[in-house]
């Protein structure tokens, strides 16, 4: 990808992370953009490696729920084998789990 699509891309997600307020951009930042990317592509070191799927993609944004989003950062995730794919994030509030669900959802182009 060229330097200024990245460039884009990266202006358009943290755009969309200050519609939300600081807690929820702070805490997507904190928590969430070392595995799945500011753009939520999953474009990271840990990403490739887990396999993380891109939450700019509609079609995977259609596979979970906003129940699920807030399933999974509570109690984080396996694979079909058991192993986990993602691991709870804990400190967070449930005020703050749910404040996470429009920013994933924003993430979808």
């Amino acid at each position: 990808m060229k330097t200024s699509h990245r460039l884009l891309a990266l202006a358009a997600a943290t755009a969309a992370l200050s519609a939300f307020g600081a807690d929820a951009a702070t805490n997507w930042n904190d928590q969430c953009v070392k595995c799945h990317g500011a753009d939520g592509k999953g474009e990271t070191k840990m990403g490739h490696k887990l396999g993380i799927a891109d939450l700019t993609d509609p079609k995977v944004q259609a596979k979970f729920t906003d129940a699920d989003i807030v399933k999974i950062v509570k109690e984080g995730a396996k694979d079909a084998k058991g192993a986990t794919t993602m691991k709870a994030i804990e400190g967070l509030a449930d005020d703050d789990i749910k404040a996470l669900i429009p920013v994933v959802r924003a993430l979808k182009k």
